[in-house]
């Protein structure tokens, strides 16, 4: 699933190339996950926002287009109509004034689209509900740690729950709790370990933009592109290699029905 970095490689790369386009036609997969989009027909796009792994277009009647990309969702562009009935995935499209159209394409439909009045994300809970964006100021070491106290459950389900902080998926929790030296069962830190592992998960999604995002089998940036990270992951993906810190065996385990990476030394439990 595209997390923070994924998705940001794609707004930034779509912002400028839709931002005051007027949405000219639009249609959609017949599922009410995706027939939102053709709200947007007549409208401009008044810019491209993220939230955590949510991106936000505000439209210029007031509402805002909200794409989330599930597992295997992306965004980019047509240059001919006909190539919109050409390819059976895609899931919704947008023809602005340009005589471009934006394209969603999803095998395997786990995304979605969604049509509100801006800022109204009741009928979104994981949107209403999510916490501070991973790389905003509002994310900090302290609402981290507050967060984390409030539940008892694991704390990379915590994580990937977006309720302590947005954007973070499978792959950079596995990466930042190992280079916090939190083992994936823990259920509760310190305010010490906190602090490393919110400095840690800021390392790992800034480090993962720069890269382009992770590819690992379906994600694709806005140009069809992939990203470069999956070559710079140092435990998620790595059971049974060397850890790089300390050479002992990477292990896994299934923790909360997602299986996670770890060493058994650095990351005690």
């Amino acid at each position: 699933m595209p997390e923070l970095p994924e998705v940001e490689t794609i707004r930034r790369q779509l912002e400028p190339m839709i931002v005051r386009r007027q949405v000219e036609e639009a249609g959609s997969h017949p599922s009410s996950k995706f027939t939102a989009a053709i709200q947007a027909i007549g409208t401009k796009f008044e810019g491209l926002l993220r939230k955590g792994k949510y991106l936000i277009a505000p439209l210029s009647d007031g509402q805002e287009l909200i794409v989330h990309l599930g597992m295997t969702g992306s965004l980019g562009f047509l240059h001919t109509p006909a190539a919109v009935d050409e390819d059976r995935y895609i899931r919704a499209w947008w023809l602005l004034d340009n005589g471009v159209t934006l394209a969603y394409r999803d095998v395997r439909r786990f995304g979605r689209i969604r049509c509100v009045p801006a800022g109204c994300y009741d009928d979104i809970p994981t949107l209403a509900s999510q916490g501070p964006d991973a790389l905003s100021d509002q994310f900090t070491a302290e609402s981290l740690y507050t967060a984390l106290r409030k539940s008892s459950r694991r704390i990379p389900t915590q994580l990937l729950s977006q309720r302590p902080v947005g954007g973070v998926g499978n792959i950079y929790a596995n990466e930042a709790l190992w280079r916090a030296g939190i083992h994936p069962a823990r259920r509760q830190i310190s305010k010490a370990a906190a602090h490393k592992l919110h400095r840690a998960i800021v390392e790992v999604l800034q480090e993962g933009l720069e890269n382009g995002g992770t590819t690992l089998r379906d994600y694709r940036n806005a140009n069809g592109g992939t990203g470069n990270n999956q070559h710079n992951l140092d435990c998620y993906g790595r059971s049974g290699k060397p850890c790089l810190k300390c050479n002992t065996t990477l292990k896994h385990r299934t923790y909360d029905a997602r299986t996670l990476t770890f060493c058994p030394t650095c990351q005690p439990r």
